[in-house]
């Protein structure tokens, strides 16, 4: 088989792999630490709505699913902040919705429907420069607002009641961040896929959560386990001519087993060693 780098699909996917993975350390690790994970899965399904909205109107569907991801994960942060409706019933209403309001628009678009498959399931090998310059420019955002306000996101995720006390801006900086991590979790639908996509976000910082609770450290192992992950999806699924996006999302679950494991064993080996521990002294 011929070496990937010699066509320029590959590349693109390549940097698309890269940026994907700054986007698991970044907006990831705040989802997983907010233990917002299916609140994620919410947006990506709302945003089919979006998607055939746009296809309906003549219109990028790109277009119309970050409209609709970003007013679900505003909506559902507004209705759970209100404590009026639990956050998984919010969720649900909004995934609901934007499923059936893509079904709707699905009988209303005339002609034959297009195939959403890349949309569904992902299609990294398909992906196109403009969807490259938006994931790159969401990232840069979603860094400069990081490094801005790292103390403050840092401290009204662990503690946003205390952070409130102090008359720190919490629930803006929620929907802030959740207006941005909507976006990069739409963006990265052509990669894995709407119905995979909240994996790329949430695994790699989960097992890098494994091994050490400290903020900083899981942005940037996640980043760099993402980058592995997509990176080794991407060539396993080209040399085995397997789906990208379902082979980079297996790659990742791979790769948290094999972490799992190698925590249980580290786990039980300090236990044996206190336990030895605790032998000799009271020998």
């Amino acid at each position: 088989m011929n070496n990937p780098l010699e066509y320029s699909y590959f590349i693109k996917a390549l940097i698309a792999a890269v940026l994907s993975a700054f986007s698991s350390g970044l907006a990831g690790t705040w989802i997983v630490a907010k233990r917002k994970v299916f609140v994620t899965g919410g947006i990506s399904h709302s945003s089919f709505g979006g998607i055939w909205l746009g296809y309906y109107l003549g219109i990028s569907p790109v277009l119309g699913a970050l409209v609709f991801g970003v007013l679900s994960a505003l909506g559902i942060e507004y209705i759970a902040g209100k404590k009026q409706i639990r956050e998984d019933s919010a969720i649900g209403i909004f995934w609901s919705l934007g499923m059936a309001v893509g079904i709707i628009f699905i009988y209303l678009t005339p002609g034959y429907a297009p195939n959403l498959t890349g949309y569904l399931f992902g299609s990294i090998l398909i992906i196109s420069n403009s969807d490259l310059w938006a994931l790159f420019a969401a990232n840069a955002v979603m860094i400069i607002f990081f490094l801005i306000f790292y103390k403050t996101i840092l401290f009204i995720s662990y503690d946003p009641e205390y952070a409130a006390t102090v008359n720190l801006p919490v629930r803006t900086f929620n929907y802030i961040l959740m207006g941005l991590s909507a976006l990069i979790l739409v963006l990265n639908i052509r990669i894995a896929g709407i119905i995979l996509v909240i994996s790329i976000l949430t695994i790699p910082p989960t097992i890098v959560n494994l091994f050490t609770h400290k903020f900083h450290k899981i942005i940037l192992f996640s980043t760099l386990t993402s980058m592995a992950g997509t990176v080794g999806g991407l060539l396993f699924s080209y040399y085995f001519s397997l789906p990208s996006g379902a082979t980079i999302v297996f790659i990742f679950v791979l790769m948290f087993v094999i972490a799992r494991a190698i925590r249980w064993i580290t786990s039980r080996s300090g236990y044996h060693d206190r336990k030895s521990g605790q032998l000799s002294t009271d020998n």
